[in-house]
């Protein structure tokens, strides 16, 4: 992997019982402001599409079997299982990518903020997640979500289980680990600033997770 410009980084926090379970995880992100012209849930730019097709080409046969067996998505494996997921019944975000890849023939565009992401995601195997960075109190850490929370501050928010683990700001859970994301904090088509982040496990280089961000970053901030 080249070495890429960083981005201003942001470490994020972790609860102390987490940090002391899960050694190794680490929350990291950074800000962009989306300069793309359009909406960032509609249809994708060119060059954002001729990346995706370049992809498509590249994770096929043999190259998307063997993904698994890479150091950072086995990493992620790892991870998962520690946590208590099975990574067969519930893919790494870059197996499920590639899963959905063979099955369809090729990466189908998503919009462009997903688009973006997913290329991120294949260029490194590290997963890259986006917030309204507007609706975000606060430094992102990871916890255990306490009893009767919910999952973001909208009308309809899901109730989360005792424990889970969960993205965090200063006022209320934002995402599950791997998971879902709040509704009431995801980027809108006109959301102007976003807030990504990214996580980083026991045997992923710190590299492939800047290089992530950055990636995604940059791509959304393009005029």
């Amino acid at each position: 992997m080249s070495a890429a410009p960083t981005p201003e980084l942001l470490r994020g926090w972790c609860a102390p019982e987490v940090e002391r379970e899960l050694p190794g995880l680490r929350l990291l992100g950074t800000g962009a402001e989306v300069r793309r012209s359009g909406s960032l849930l509609g249809n994708s730019p060119a060059d954002v599409l001729a990346r995706l097709r370049e992809k498509s080409d590249r994770f096929r046969g043999a190259n998307a079997i063997a993904v698994r067996r890479e150091p950072v998505p086995s990493a992620y494996r790892v991870f998962f299982r520690h946590i208590g997921l099975d990574p067969e019944a519930l893919p790494t975000p870059i197996e499920g990518a590639v899963r959905e890849r063979i099955m369809h023939g090729g990466f189908a565009s998503g919009g462009l903020l997903a688009d973006v992401l997913l290329i991120a995601l294949l260029d490194t195997g590290v997963p890259v997640w986006a917030l309204d960075a507007e609706r975000v109190d606060g430094a992102l850490g990871v916890r255990a979500s306490a009893a009767g929370e919910r999952l973001g501050d909208g009308r309809d928010a899901p109730e989360l289980a005792e424990g889970r683990l969960v993205i965090a700001d200063a006022a209320t859970p934002l995402a599950i680990l791997f998971g879902e994301l709040a509704g009431s904090h995801a980027p809108a088509a006109r959301t102007p600033r976003l807030a990504l982040f990214a996580l980083q496990v026991a045997g992923v280089p710190e590299l492939y997770v800047e290089e992530a961000l950055w990636n995604a970053r940059s791509a959304l901030e393009a005029v």
